[in-house]
């Protein structure tokens, strides 16, 4: 008997297919306020109350460092710090959330259907940032800002297939999601390793006892999130005080819950969390940084300096180019190493349409752009994201919408009896 030739995006398991139509609901929503956070941002900086935003953007709440005890705790944050590293961790925390369940019950567990994700997303992030570092080799060209184009925006790009790819197969939407968690896990390393600055060891040392007491409390039975949440903010404070990036506490946390129900369980932890706290993330936190972090000069003269700059000009090419080139090429490889072929009724053109919609950089990016330039540079940086963003999901839309419409009429087709002469 021969051997059955492997499928790339073949049906999803039912447990995958509701976890991905949940998903789906909750980030249309949170596209659409995210877009609406970004919009009001970008009309309020460059209205004529622009320094009203900049004033509340760079409000200092707290004054100077709180002292607990002997300790010293700096906390003399702005606003959009306040957001970046705190509210933003919410948004890590569902990201840890969903990391965990998809390493533990679902596509990332099994080698077979894990591969091509994963492969994608190393490609989606070797690519753009080679392209971003083949832009600034000359003269006038900064390197800080390779990781920039690397992130892909799971919450933007699930929002655009959502809405213009309702009949495209539900393995293309699992493809995209699980190379998005692929991508967030990458993009969390780099922040972690790259984008830490004055390690303290005490510091850290904390954290991890206090996301351990986390994970521990977390596995028993009938633990109250009023005990979880104070543990959880001291793992905050004390990854922010160790130099770490404050949002790596919040994926820690998310690792630390059990994805597996107990007996007697409808469903487990994690799920239950992902539940609860998704919204908070989708309606919130991402909004609310959005219009932190949105809020550029637009005008004729600033997109003129954009387009001059070699590291604007590096984000636009590998989110734009690099981020889909490298998705083809990566998941071609794995199709032709593996002797695997798309599944049938499937067209490469579904393939580049993902990879397109990939390229939708935002939440991370522009965090990601904070990190890695000074306030001057970045907002340049962060108006290359912006724009290459909007091209991105503007020019997926089309494919995936096109793609969508064929798949329409081939269910309109089947459909139809055939009449007997």
């Amino acid at each position: 008997m021969g051997r059955v030739r492997r499928r790339l995006f073949s049906r999803l398991t039912p447990s995958t297919e509701r976890t991905l139509a949940d998903l789906l609901r909750s980030d249309r929503v949170g596209g659409v306020l995210m877009l609406v956070g970004t919009v009001a941002a970008l009309v309020w900086a460059n209205s004529g109350f622009a320094g009203m935003y900049e004033s509340i953007r760079d409000f200092v709440p707290i004054d100077r460092s709180l002292y607990l005890g002997a300790v010293e705790v700096h906390l003399d944050l702005t606003m959009a710090q306040w957001v970046k590293d705190g509210l933003l961790a919410v948004f890590f925390f569902v990201i840890g959330l969903e990391l965990k369940r998809e390493l533990t019950v679902g596509e990332l567990r099994r080698p077979a259907s894990a591969v091509v994700p994963i492969v994608a997303a190393i490609g989606g992030m070797v690519v753009p940032a080679a392209v971003y570092l083949i832009v600034n080799l000359q003269p006038a060209g900064q390197f800080d800002g390779w990781a920039v184009p690397v992130a892909t925006d799971i919450a933007f790009a699930l929002a655009v297939v959502s809405v213009v790819g309702r009949r495209l197969p539900s393995a293309l939407r699992a493809f995209l999601l699980t190379l998005a968690v692929v991508d967030d896990l990458l993009a969390i390393i780099i922040i972690a390793v790259f984008f830490s600055k004055g390690f303290n060891l005490l510091w850290l040392l904390a954290a991890v006892v206090a996301i351990a007491v986390f994970a521990i409390l977390a596995h028993m039975r009938r633990t109250s999130p009023w005990l979880l949440i104070p543990i959880a903010v001291v793992a905050w404070v004390c990854t922010h005080e160790s130099g770490v990036h404050a949002t790596i506490a919040g994926v820690a946390l998310g690792l630390a819950a059990p994805a597996i129900k107990r007996e007697n369980e409808r469903s487990s932890i994690v799920e239950r969390w992902e539940h609860a706290w998704a919204p908070w993330s989708s309606a919130i936190a991402v909004p609310v940084f959005a219009f932190f972090a949105a809020g550029v000069a637009m005008d004729v003269g600033a997109l003129a300096a954009v387009a001059s700059d070699p590291a604007s000009q590096g984000v636009a090419l590998g989110l734009l180019i690099g981020k889909p080139l490298g998705i083809v090429v990566a998941t071609a490889l794995v199709a032709n190493l593996s002797r695997a072929s798309l599944d049938r009724g499937l067209s490469w053109w579904d393939v580049l349409g993902i990879s397109v919609v990939a390229g939708i950089g935002f939440t991370v990016s522009l965090l990601i752009g904070e990190l890695a330039f000074g306030a001057e540079e970045s907002e340049k940086v962060k108006a290359s994201v912006l724009v290459s963003s909007g091209i991105a999901a503007l020019v997926g839309a089309g494919i995936l919408a096109w793609r969508d419409r064929v798949y329409g009429r081939l269910a309109r087709q089947r459909e139809t009896p055939v009449e007997e002469n």
